[in-house]
């Protein structure tokens, strides 16, 4: 073989979603790794990483679908999680080691009274437990090599901080919707502080990423063990444009589309009454459509429809 061949990837060219119902004890990799093999596929991976106690949806993409991982990771989430008073630990969740203890135990009201100041655009401290990187190593590889960790606040949006339920004075249980790389551990960890005392996470479901929730996650128990035959199904998968459902679509005609192929711009002059509502026109993605055909995505800019990712032109029509 010439070495400007290119080697043919091993496994099968499939294309599409599979959501799943992440167990708690295996981290998003490993998920990914035997669904993989499970399905003997050349290229998978996930939408939004979720820690090993975590459990809930985690969105795998094969093939073409990974291409569209960051619009899935950048979608509404959802999660539940118990609030355990009275243990700080290193990890922030229930895994960790317990680095600070406090007698103190928060009425409802004083909790309700700090949620406010969680909810909309916050500043938010990681864990150290995470894979930021630090001078090229991630946070959790130096915090278990005893080093001292010290991240900056980062921007967060939250737009849903609940407490739901109060089992017992030591537990509380809270509803959250939050963007893109909000930390739950924080948010458990920074509340119980507000609160005069110290905490971290005892459980964690998410129930929904993007388009994608929990009532159609399947568990990983029930698709079989790497090396059964025959291997699932792909009728299993969703289509590769499942992931950009929350996107506002905007209808197009074939000759409006053939130029957004052709690489210009369309004023939106000119789509007047057809630029959906919920579109961003400062920079919002809407999701081209002509004759229900899935074109590419658009990003609205400067009074313009501005090709981003045109799917004709890549493999990722496969899934549409």
């Amino acid at each position: 073989m010439s070495r400007f061949q290119r080697r043919k990837p091993k496994g099968q060219p499939i294309d599409g979603w599979l959501i799943v119902d992440k167990p708690t004890g295996m981290g998003s990799t490993d998920v990914v790794n035997r669904l993989k093999r499970l399905f003997q596929a050349q290229k998978c991976g996930h939408g939004g990483t979720l820690d090993p106690l975590a459990t809930g949806v985690l969105p795998i993409a094969f093939g073409a679908a990974t291409k569209t991982v960051p619009y899935v990771m950048d979608g509404t989430k959802t999660y539940r999680f118990t609030l355990r008073f009275g243990e700080a630990r290193d990890t922030d969740d229930a895994d960790g080691q317990v680095i600070e203890t406090s007698a103190a135990r928060p009425e409802d009201a004083a909790i309700e009274a700090a949620l406010p100041a969680f909810r909309g655009d916050i500043m938010q401290v990681p864990p150290i437990y995470s894979a930021i990187k630090v001078a090229g190593e991630r946070a959790y590889d130096l915090a278990r090599e005893g080093q001292a960790v010290d991240l900056p606040p980062r921007p967060a949006r939250v737009d849903r901080f609940e407490l739901e339920s109060r089992p017992d004075a030591d537990t509380a249980i809270f509803l959250v919707q939050s963007g893109k790389g909000v930390y739950m551990r924080s948010l458990a960890r920074d509340l119980a502080r507000a609160c005069g005392t110290v905490g971290h996470i005892a459980a964690l479901r998410r129930m929904r990423v993007g388009p994608f929730h929990e009532a159609t996650a399947i568990p990983l128990d029930k698709l079989g063990q790497p090396g059964d035959t025959p291997p699932p199904s792909p009728d299993l998968l969703l289509p590769v444009t499942t992931a950009l459902a929350d996107i506002p679509a905007l209808a197009l005609t074939q000759a409006e589309a053939m130029r957004l192929l052709q690489g210009q711009a369309i004023g939106l002059v000119e789509l007047m009454g057809r630029i959906p509502g919920e579109a961003n026109p400062d920079g919002g993605l809407v999701r081209a459509m002509a004759g229900g055909r899935f074109v590419g995505l658009c990003r609205l800019e400067s009074g313009l429809v501005v090709p981003e990712r045109l799917v004709a032109q890549e493999s990722l029509a496969a899934g549409g």
